[in-house]
């Protein structure tokens, strides 16, 4: 692929994005605030999280792997669940992934 064609798809994915936006500032307000409407969209973004966090710690290219990574997050998911301090989740699950790592655990 060459650099022209590169610049192109990322401005016309920029402008895509932009039209997006500016669209969705175009929906009457009557329609958020319908019940249904504001459900999903108050549960949206915990889907979305919920697919970004499987796909980055169960996926490495097309294949599903279990390693270091999801003993980490489990070790994270336990430290929330007893209502640990964030920056401890983050750092706990961090260091764990780490020294699985050093230990030999791909």
């Amino acid at each position: 692929m060459t650099a022209t064609v590169l610049w192109i798809a990322v401005i016309v994915a920029s402008l895509a994005s932009v039209a997006l936006k500016w669209l969705g500032y175009q929906v009457p307000p009557q329609l958020l605030e319908r019940p249904v409407i504001a459900r999903v969209t108050g549960l949206l973004p915990i889907a979305l999280l919920g697919a970004l966090l499987a796909t980055q710690t169960l996926t490495s290219g097309q294949a599903i792997v279990l390693d270091a990574r999801v003993l980490g997050v489990a070790v994270a998911a336990l430290l929330l669940w007893r209502r640990a301090p964030f920056l401890l989740v983050v750092i706990a699950g961090a260091a764990v992934t780490a020294l699985l790592r050093l230990a030999g655990m791909p």
